[in-house]
């Protein structure tokens, strides 16, 4: 099992960035993966999830709703988070993982880094 987000970079406040996290060896399609995140000095945070393409359902938190939107493309094995109107507090360490199927997250990628700066 492997999951490797990519295209992080610098953005000004305001500007738009799509993440996206590139999965292999499990079937994609019966399994929910999540956007994390993890500022220094801070406690990793989840962003947004995705449910199996069974239900498509999502889940952002507060503070990025209307600005964040994760999406999968089963074709590709791949989970998308799209983000817009970027803030310099969405400068983070970016994760995504792979949802146990009985609870929390069990693999995890390596982290793309997001910079939020004028």
């Amino acid at each position: 099992v492997q999951l490797q987000a990519f295209g992080g970079g610098l953005v000004q406040p305001g500007g738009s960035l799509r993440l996206s996290c590139v999965t292999s060896g499990f079937n994609f399609d019966y399994y929910a993966i999540g956007w994390f995140r993890q500022a220094p000095g801070k406690e990793c945070e989840g962003v947004a999830c995705i449910s199996s393409s069974a239900d498509d359902n999502t889940y952002y938190t507060e503070s990025v709703k209307g600005r964040f939107t994760i999406s999968r493309d089963n074709a590709k094995n791949t989970v998308y988070l799209q983000m817009s109107s970027l803030k310099p507090e969405d400068t983070a360490l970016y994760f995504c993982a792979r949802a146990a199927p009985n609870d929390g997250m069990d693999y995890w990628g390596k982290g793309t880094q997001v910079t939020v700066s004028s």
